[in-house]
């Protein structure tokens, strides 16, 4: 009776599943090394004139004021009026405002961003110019142990070294 329980056990335990689990181990380790472009982002502003009063007339044989329009590398320019006083004697008010625009820049004539750093760039009346990033002695490396060091640059640069393990049980 006992070999035949242990026969009836042992067959039992052959029949049941294999209990099996699958592991994954990943170690990655990487740099990432970056350097600011140079750029420069400009806006012309356009030329305006504006005239405005109370008892004032433009005088004879002129004219009210106005603005020639510039070619491809010149701004506008502006022929002033000639005014009077329409009722001598009585108040006046009288106003003018003339604001010069930018002359147009012909593209490629002298933008260098070759070094890093914006050497010429357009003379427009809203510029925003930022140089490139030095280099300088930023480096990162990566040992076949894992070890991840990253070294310093100059201006406008960022280094960055990361070690990632994971493990995956299924």
């Amino acid at each position: 009776m006992k070999k035949a329980l242990l026969l009836t056990i042992g067959m039992f335990l052959m029949t049941a599943p294999i209990a099996r689990a699958d592991l994954t181990h990943r170690m990655t380790s990487s740099t990432q090394l970056t350097v600011n472009g140079a750029y420069t982002d400009a806006t012309r502003v356009g030329s305006t004139y504006t005239v405005s009063g109370n008892n004032i007339k433009v005088a004879t044989d002129q004219h009210f004021g106005k603005l020639t329009a510039g070619t491809a590398t010149t701004a506008a320019t502006l022929d002033v009026g000639a005014y009077d006083i329409n009722t001598a004697g009585s108040a006046f008010s009288f106003s003018e405002s003339w604001t010069q625009g930018d002359a147009t820049y012909a593209l490629g004539s002298g933008v260098d961003v070759t070094s890093g750093v914006v050497a010429d760039m357009p003379a427009y009346g809203e510029t925003l110019t930022m140089s490139g990033g030095v280099a300088g002695n930023l480096a990162g490396t990566i040992l076949s142990s894992g070890v991840t060091t990253v070294v310093a640059g100059g201006a406008g640069t960022s280094a960055t070294g990361q070690f990632v393990t994971e493990i995956q049980l299924r």
